[in-house]
């Protein structure tokens, strides 16, 4: 029988919309900053000579700065003031949240509630601006050959530091906007729009090589169902979950005795949702950055003219990582593999913690059949969602690597239709349409409450 939520939720429709005046407004509001997001991935650094740059990009498709400039919005293609994206934010994220679970002071200032968690993020804002101000550097000194001619080194250095630095810090400032007065996640958010924004690029290079019969089209329909088999695939696994069945015994409320009532604790297969690839390709990025930018990340498509850019060890180095880490290599691909498996574990780890849930239960007097309050009942939950969290691990990978695989193959697929984009946006599409959902029934439970309050005052 289906929950008072869900049949509200199946009578939500236009005109109920149309009410939810306060929704149209954080709406409205998500989709202002997003268009902001989308005019400054637009703006070029300043003394950048852009035709130099084009010239260089081009040979960056394959590489990792290909997939940097999908994560963007097409914002490292241009090297707009955005070009870092959040990934500096991403990585200090993931940082904090291992000191959370290995440094006492920290975990204490998570369990101390609203203050902690402000504290913390406070934390995590310091250490977003150490990485962008390193990252930019990088970026800047990399970029130097393709400044203007009338624009000293020192200066270029120093304006892309500020201005790069400046767009990130101001990208998580408008996260948390969209977060706090929108609807959704804002960094996820801005990760979507930024995906979705390459697509129609991809999806019209793809359809150029058909016209000029590079490619099959019978090869462009099977691409095509199985984009559409994969987005089916991921709803069914985001929907999906294992509900452990919670019984609560009878109890004297007053004079009344309250009789014993059923529940369920429901359990994802993937408790951690996005989360685990955007950590796993911010730990990638880390290193191909320098090597993008300092001539290494061409090595992926002619080794031989980095070799002979330089014969120092730093080249040596670069060249190897760009070779070893290119996107579409074996190594690549299991060190992705390994990192997305990693923090899909310690992720669910942190968002779900099956001992205060077991003590939560015995503290309400509830309990799960055939299996002993507090200790045991903690360990059945662990044991559960160990074998749920291995089933989503092995689901994430699979996504996540299938782009890798048809890159590897078949090179002229575009390597963002599918995999890591193709789950983001559809989990974040999810998860923002339950956030409206969530909102529309508030309202109507707002205007039921209205209107029982106006007809008591009738009577």
């Amino acid at each position: 029988m289906a929950s008072a939520a869900e049949q509200l939720a199946r009578n939500v429709n236009f005109g109920s919309f149309a009410k939810a005046k306060d929704l149209q407004k954080r709406i409205l509001f998500t989709l202002g900053i997003l268009a902001l997001y989308r005019l400054g991935t637009y703006i070029p650094v300043p003394g950048l000579d852009p035709s130099a740059y084009a010239q260089f990009f081009q040979n960056q498709s394959g590489t990792m700065l290909g997939n940097m400039n999908m994560f963007a919005g097409g914002a490292i293609e241009r090297m707009g003031i955005f070009a870092l994206n959040v990934m500096p934010y991403i990585t200090a994220s993931i940082i904090i949240q291992m000191m959370t679970s290995a440094s006492p002071t920290l975990e204490n200032l998570k369990k101390e509630g609203e203050a902690g968690r402000k504290q913390i993020n406070q934390y995590t804002r310091y250490l977003t601006l150490g990485f962008a101000i390193v990252q930019s550097f990088g970026i800047s000194f990399g970029l130097r050959e393709f400044s203007m001619d009338s624009v000293p080194d020192v200066f270029f250095i120093l304006t892309g530091v500020v201005t790069l630095t400046g767009g990130t810090m101001l990208l998580m400032w408008m996260g948390e906007q969209i977060t706090a007065r929108g609807i959704g996640n804002g960094i996820s958010l801005i990760i979507f729009a930024g995906i979705v924004a390459e697509m129609p690029k991809a999806i019209f290079n793809l359809l150029g090589q058909a016209r000029t019969s590079s490619v099959n089209i019978g090869f462009i329909l099977l691409i095509t169902a199985l984009v559409i088999a994969l987005v089916l695939f991921i709803v069914f696994i985001e929907r999906s979950q294992r509900r452990l069945l919670i019984q609560y015994p009878k109890r004297q409320q007053g004079n009344q005795m309250m009789q014993g009532q059923n529940s369920f604790l429901p359990l994802k297969i993937n408790t951690s949702g996005v989360i685990p690839p955007i950590f796993a390709i911010a730990i990638l990025m880390l290193p191909m950055t320098i090597v993008g930018f300092t001539g290494g990340g061409g090595a992926a498509a002619d080794p031989a003219a980095v070799a002979a850019a330089g014969d120092g060890m730093m080249s040596q180095v670069t060249t190897w990582l760009a070779q070893t880490f290119a996107p579409g290599s074996w190594t690549y691909i299991i060190t992705y593999s390994v990192l997305v498996a990693f923090f899909c574990f310690f992720y669910t780890s942190i968002m779900f913690n099956p001992t205060e849930t077991a003590d939560n239960l015995r503290k309400y007097g509830g309990f799960i059949p055939g299996i002993r309050p507090g200790k045991n009942t903690a360990a059945y939950i662990d044991y559960v969602l160990t074998r749920l969290t291995t089933i989503g691990a092995i689901y994430l990978v699979f996504v996540c690597i299938l782009p890798e695989l048809l890159r590897r193959y078949y090179p002229e697929i575009p390597f963002y239709i599918g995999g890591t984009s193709l789950l983001i946006v559809v989990s974040v599409t999810m998860d923002t349409v339950t956030q409206i959902q969530s909102h529309m029934i508030a309202h109507q439970y707002e205007g039921m409450l209205k209107k029982s309050r106006l007809g008591g005052r009738k009577r």
